[in-house]
């Protein structure tokens, strides 16, 4: 088949939506199959390329405007790319759904991944309802990333019989061989870790207070607009926390293999899936995760791989994680039950063959 991803942007970018366009552009290039990926530069003269071997056309832009890319140029190089079997549409995007729309004239059928709900821009939203609902009425088939999106989601509930579920996922690799000169982690406390992007939803804020009643040490890896602050509110709190900012790939495995306790403490619905998760449970650790309308309880259950708290809540988080520190026997269950549902559920070579599956269903 010949295939066309289209993101908003493409690697090396990093992002949760970006990850994902690159393991299915690879993935599918691996079974055989013809790949191009169209993406938005995040700012300047576009491009044409290859990252491992993958075509890459990049457009020029302006820079971004309530997350969008400002590209001119986006529709013109899809109506140009638009000779292919299958174009395959990540959302939120709604650049790529209006370029779609202006560039309508192709044989091919059109998948959309719809990762997540716009949550933040809610007037801007408003407006670009009629435009997404128009550009999913197009869709041959939609997939959300958990049963709970495409349950939970406003947009999505009727289009329910034309969505197919694909979970988000890790690779073999990443559980079977970590990488052998990562470092130790020197730290003689009991070791929490969070991984993300510090931003308005990953609900750190809550998780540094839950840490003034938790006997160990808070790892933050990553960085964004609000670590100046999160810092801060450390500094004059009683919690043992450290921030490691953004860091390399032995650096990132070492913290995972020397944690007791992964901790994703998100409060909005931004935050549809949580992959972070996969990684902490492909390398045995129990999860703290929060109770939101999206996947991220799907992903790692309560009782099962982990607890699920209210959102929000500094004392359920510290609660929970006191216990999973302590509690040796329902500890070691997590960890047994995490391996175990991401070898099931979450591998990238089932991911990737359900996508090729459907893409032939349509073709």
């Amino acid at each position: 088949m010949n295939v066309l991803q289209v993101s908003k942007f493409y690697a090396p970018h990093v992002g949760g939506i970006e990850h994902v366009v690159q393991q299915l552009a690879e993935g599918l290039d691996n079974h055989g199959h013809d790949v191009t990926v169209l993406a938005s530069a995040r700012y300047g003269s576009g491009t044409r390329e290859h990252i491992n071997g993958i075509p890459v056309v990049r457009t020029s832009s302006l820079g971004t405007l309530l997350s969008t890319p400002l590209s001119p140029t986006y529709p013109i190089r899809l109506h140009e790319l638009n000779d292919v079997d299958i174009i395959h549409i990540h959302l939120p995007n709604p650049l790529a759904t209006v370029s779609e729309l202006l560039a309508n004239q192709t044989d091919a059928s059109i998948f959309v991944t719809y990762h997540s709900d716009i949550v933040r821009q809610q007037i801007a939203g408003r407006v670009y309802q009629p435009i997404l609902h128009r550009f999913l009425d197009r869709a041959d088939q939609i997939i959300t990333t958990s049963p709970r999106l495409r349950d939970n989601s406003a947009v999505l509930s009727q289009y329910r019989d034309n969505c197919a579920v694909v979970p988000l996922s890790v690779s073999l690799d990443e559980m079977s061989n970590p990488l052998s000169n990562s470092p130790s982690i020197d730290i003689d406390d009991s070791i929490v870790l969070f991984v993300g992007r510090l931003n308005y939803y990953k609900g750190v804020e809550y998780l540094i207070d839950a840490m003034s009643s938790v006997d160990g040490t808070l790892l933050v890896v990553g960085d964004g607009p609000r670590r100046q602050k999160l810092e801060t509110q450390a500094a004059n709190s009683d919690a043992s926390v450290k921030f490691l900012g953004r860091v390399d790939d032995a650096t990132l495995e070492a913290c995972y293999t020397d944690a007791d306790v992964f901790v994703l403490p998100s409060v909005e619905p931004s935050e549809a899936f949580g992959i972070v998760q996969l990684e902490a449970m492909a390398h045995g650790l129990p999860i703290v995760n929060t109770n939101l309308p999206t996947g991220v309880p799907w992903v790692s259950k309560h009782g099962e791989t982990g607890l699920t708290v209210p959102p929000r809540d500094s004392d359920a988080l510290a609660s929970a994680i006191s216990e999973l520190l302590t509690g040796d026997k329902r500890r070691q269950l997590f960890v047994e039950n995490a391996r175990n549902r991401v070898l099931e559920m979450f591998l990238e070579d089932k991911m990737i063959e359900s996508t090729i599956e459907l893409y032939k269903r349509a073709i």
